[in-house]
């Protein structure tokens, strides 16, 4: 493959060496006993705009409807999954996979985190071994019944995002972003290489985007009017979201009780991820 190549196999010449490939060649298989339906990539530009904190309570929400839910902590130098769901201890294994660890309410996870004796050390691994690990992640698994499963994924439009977005197959994603404009224009590119990957943008989810007056009510901007919507308009993108700056849940997810939080605002975004068709992955 050229050092240039930008994956659109539409914008090559005929010469290409990489052209022949299918892009589904690169896509990893699961364990023989994982059993996976919807899978959902949680995607932003940058760092700090609270990815994870969405792709929890997308499973969160998922959970309480009923569904089978894994989350899938692809952030490899930055897990946080385990600790906004109180998780600790080492994963167990068998002699064939790793078996992932639930959360109070039933959803299986697996991060580094998870895998580490200790989890404040950093994780200081070049590019190629954290996406080994996370196509590890996918295939030495057991994900025995997920009917939806969440991938928190790095921030940027780097190696790991690009190895996830070719080995594991994803039915849609969900952009996360901050009021920001500057943010704005960055999430253009995580949206610009999905639609490279051809991978459907499912929705933006502008998180931090206002602060409730408790005493009446008023939605306050800190950072200025939201954005979300023209951003989604320009971009062709149906649904978006926005949330709050909410003091009990940063609270909530720091004592790792992510699933007693109550917050409105994804319900959109979760009935265009319900509302896609059954693709069972083996």
């Amino acid at each position: 493959m050229s050092e240039n190549c930008t994956h659109d196999c539409s914008s090559c010449g005929e010469n290409c060496p990489s052209r022949s490939q299918n892009p589904a060649d690169f896509i990893e298989k699961l364990n023989p006993k994982s059993r996976v339906n919807k899978t959902i990539g949680i995607v932003s530009g940058k760092g700090g705009v609270g990815k994870s904190l969405v792709t929890s309570l997308l499973a969160v929400t998922a959970r309480r409807a009923g569904l089978d839910t894994a989350v899938l902590d692809a952030d490899v130098t930055g897990p946080s999954i385990p600790k906004v769901f109180g998780l600790s201890g080492m994963a167990e294994s068998t002699e064939e996979a790793v078996l992932p660890m639930k959360t109070a309410t039933g959803i299986d996870v697996m991060s580094i985190n998870l895998l580490l004796d200790d989890v404040t050390a950093p994780v200081v691994w070049r590019g190629p071994v954290i996406a080994s690990v996370v196509k590890q992640f996918w295939q030495d698994v057991i994900w025995s019944h997920e009917d939806i499963m969440f991938i928190d994924m790095p921030p940027g439009t780097g190696d790991v995002p690009l190895t996830v977005f070719q080995s594991i197959p994803l039915d849609g994603i969900v952009v996360v972003t901050s009021p920001q404009e500057l943010v704005g224009m960055i999430v253009e590119k995580a949206v610009n290489m999905a639609r490279m990957m051809n991978i459907p943008v499912l929705g933006i989810v502008e998180n931090m985007s206002y602060v409730t007056c408790p005493d009446c009510g008023r939605k306050i901007y800190p950072f200025g009017e939201s954005h979300v919507k023209e951003l989604a308009a320009k971009h062709g993108i149906g649904v978006c979201a926005s949330l709050p700056i909410d003091p009990i849940v940063a609270m909530l997810s720091d004592e790792g009780k992510i699933e007693a939080v109550q917050m409105d605002g994804l319900e959109d975004i979760f009935a265009a991820i319900k509302a896609l068709p059954d693709n069972y992955k083996k």
